[in-house]
Parts: C-alpha cells; structure tokens; sequence
C-alpha cells in the first residue's frame, strides 16, 4: 500500500492552489501586469501557466489515461496549455481557472487508486528514466505549481504586498508574545 494516497495527494493540492489563489487575490489587480525584467512572465502570466499545467496534466492522465508520451503528445498537450494560458486575459478569467481547474484535477486525485499511482508511464528515447510512476507524474503538478508560487512570493515583495503566510505567521508570534506578556 501507498502511504500517500490519492485522497492525500488531493487535500495537499488543494492547500497548494488556496495558497496560489491567495497570492492572486492580494496582488492588486493593477500590477498583474508586473514582470521583474523584461523576459520575465508577468503575475497574470505566471497564473495562467499554473493553470495550464493543471489542465495538460488532467486531460494527460484523467481522460486520456496514458500510458505512453511520444514528443508527439508532448507537443500536442503543450501546445493546448499554450493557447490556454494566451486565452487567460483577465484576473477574473484566471481566478475563476485556478478555482475551476483546481478542484477538477483535485477530485480527479481523489479518485486514484495504490493500483493506479503506482502504475508506470513510459517514454521514448532519449528520455531518462524511460518511465516514471504516475503517481510522480501527478506530484509534478504541485511541485511544478510551488515552484511558481515562489515565484509569485517574490513578486508580491516586489511590489508591496507581504505574502499572506508571512502575515499568517508574524500574526501568530505576535500573539505568542502578548500571551507571553499576560501570564
């Protein structure tokens, strides 16, 4: 048995993306546009291709139920995340995306077997490893998501915004410490 099961795997991807909706929504709608140098994805670019990888991946794995990916399907797949990430123009098409989206591919999770996670997915040549488990597979969305939040962590400091787990805890520790004085 697996001891991260796809009810695990979908309760940590849907504090993964609250996190991601969170920095969306604290981020002023006026500096979406913000990019820290010119070849940099703005904020608004950034979400959209979280979003992107959500949907590429769900469709990969729910509906299509791969088990092999030629270049073919990788640029297939890629290409459609493109064209989703472009169609993503407004803060309120991407918040509504990352709501959307989000939860699709968490239920899907949800619905993944020990059978089904360990399952192998193959590649072709010259890829290595020649397969991976799909349960790595799912993982790299919210590894590939994290790592564009922190992205976004640094963007929110950029222009002015303190991220909201930093004033979680500095939150915290203050009341720690008016406790501390009280007793």
């Amino acid at each position: 048995m697996n001891c991260y099961s796809g009810r695990d795997c979908a309760r940590a991807f849907r504090t993964v993306r609250a996190n991601t909706i969170q920095i969306a929504r604290d981020v002023p709608v006026d500096q979406w546009g913000f990019r820290p140098t010119p070849d940099s994805m703005s904020v608004r670019e950034v979400l959209a291709h979280i979003v992107a990888g959500t949907t590429w991946q769900l469709k990969a794995h729910a509906e299509d139920k791969k088990s092999f990916f030629t270049f073919d399907d990788f640029r297939d797949y890629i290409g459609e995340a493109n064209a989703l990430e472009q169609s993503l123009d407004t803060p309120e098409a991407v918040l509504t995306a990352l709501e959307t989206e989000g939860e699709a591919f968490a239920a899907f999770l949800e619905t993944m077997t020990d059978e089904a996670m360990a399952e192998r997915v193959g590649f072709p040549p010259p890829v290595e490893p020649s397969s991976k488990t799909r349960f790595e597979l799912l993982m790299s969305v919210k590894e590939h998501e994290m790592h564009h939040r922190g992205q976004l962590m640094v963007y929110e400091r950029l222009v002015g915004v303190v991220p909201h787990l930093t004033r979680n805890r500095l939150a915290a520790m203050a009341q720690a410490a008016n406790q501390k004085l009280q007793n």
